[in-house]
């Protein structure tokens, strides 16, 4: 995909979970397109119906998480800290919209041709950094990949089940949590 084209589509998902945020999955589509600063006419003909896009935002969701976690890879002196910055991204609340409202909406509805390869890659990938950041002795041994991504799940995708207080400064206590993740750590 052309970066142009890229940049348009991230505006336009990024619109309709705004708009969904607001007012849930069956926002009019006019208002998303108004949203996101393109004619409804240029909405659907990117996006047929709403199921289309539904699944593009699943897709552009999986493949910015990828991109985050590359470049925490990139930026972050060590695993650990990569992981460490990759998982407050995700956790900020404003990033957050996205996630939570593709979790209102059934999982098929999310899914596009490209998910699944994308979704597989980015685990693939961040299974790799928690495992070298355990492998560096930095990260505690008995936490595995799926109980990074339930913390994940719950703070992003979630965040209305959180206590209010918790909800309003997530990377606050992702970092504490994070903190008992960490080699050295005390055992419960």
């Amino acid at each position: 995909m052309r970066a142009d084209a890229r940049r348009n589509l991230g505006k336009i998902v990024e619109a309709a979970a705004a708009v969904m945020a607001e007012r849930g999955p069956a926002a009019p589509m006019e208002l998303i397109a108004r949203r996101a600063g393109v004619g409804v006419g240029t909405l659907y003909r990117r996006f047929p119906d709403r199921a289309a896009l539904l699944a593009a935002m699943g897709e552009h969701y999986v493949h910015s998480l990828g991109e985050a976690l590359d470049r925490a890879v990139a930026e972050e002196r060590d695993a650990w800290s990569a992981l460490r910055a990759f998982v407050l991204w995700a956790g900020d609340s404003g990033r957050g919209v996205l996630a939570a409202v593709l979790a209102g909406v059934p999982e098929e509805a999310t899914v596009g041709p490209g998910f699944e390869e994308t979704r597989q890659r980015w685990l693939e990938r961040f299974t790799a950094l928690v495992r070298q950041a355990q492998a560096d002795g930095r990260m505690r041994a008995d936490v595995g990949v799926d109980d990074v991504v339930a913390l994940l799940n719950l703070f992003a995708c979630h965040p209305g089940s959180l206590p209010a207080h918790v909800a309003a400064r997530p990377t606050w206590f992702l970092g504490l949590m994070l903190d008992g993740m960490a080699a050295g750590a005390a055992r419960v």
